[in-house]
């Protein structure tokens, strides 16, 4: 894959979203074996939404990651830049309040959130530190932001086997289970381009969140940051 490949336009972004939405879920439990749903487990309890509380869910996809927060009591919104996500997460979850939103632009007002979150999508965002100035925002004082995303295994020997996945294994097993195998040859490739666990703490610190920290999860293969907007 050439550069030129890896840095999509948003528009380029959004329909390869749409065109994956249907099989979206099902593809993603294969590709990760299986672990996506502890991940999963483990952002709901770091986000720990509470009854009555707000949450906004970024790049929510189809909304599989909103219902946690939904079953504790708190008012979620998933929010998504793919209409084509949206709409299948409408079909399946028609009492969620789905909001189609630029993470670089969201619509909502200044300290509306309780908790962001966002998991699997901030790579995807052409300007992570304007979505992470835009998180900020739209947050209230008090308020955190928690961030699951793919990083760097911290053992090497593993590091080198995982990197061989994406680029050798991960696009043949996308050719049988998703309708555009394509669209997983550009995630594994953002995988890569990625910053560390360090790095990403870094650029929340310099958007304006505080008490930043991350916790490894599979060795490291997914990273969980989170931070706070000061009172």
């Amino acid at each position: 894959m050439t550069r030129a490949t890896l840095d999509k336009q948003p528009h380029e972004v959004a329909s390869m979203f749409d065109d994956v939405a249907a099989n979206y879920d099902l593809t993603n439990d294969v590709l990760s074996l299986g672990q996506d749903r502890r991940w999963r487990k483990e952002v709901a309890k770091a986000v720990d939404a509470r009854p009555g509380q707000k949450v906004l869910d970024l790049a929510a996809g189809t909304g599989t990651s909103s219902l946690p927060f939904a079953r504790t009591g708190a008012y979620v919104v998933p929010c998504d830049f793919s209409l084509g996500m949206l709409q299948v997460g409408k079909q399946r979850h028609t009492w969620l309040p789905f909001t189609a939103g630029d993470a670089t632009r969201l619509p909502f007002a200044d300290d509306v959130f309780d908790a962001v979150t966002i998991s699997f999508g901030l790579r995807n965002v052409q300007d992570t530190d304007a979505a992470l100035r835009e998180m900020l925002r739209v947050t209230r004082p008090g308020g955190r932001v928690v961030i699951c995303e793919f990083s760097h295994p911290t053992w090497a020997p593993f590091r080198t086997v995982y990197t061989e996945y994406l680029m050798r294994a991960l696009p043949p097993v996308a050719r049988a289970v998703s309708s555009n195998p394509d669209a997983y040859v550009y995630l594994a490739e953002s995988i890569r381009a990625w910053p560390d666990q360090a790095g990403l703490a870094a650029r929340l610190r310099d958007a304006g969140w505080s008490r930043t920290a991350w916790r490894n999860l599979t060795g490291g293969v997914v990273a969980l940051h989170r931070g706070f907007k000061d009172a």
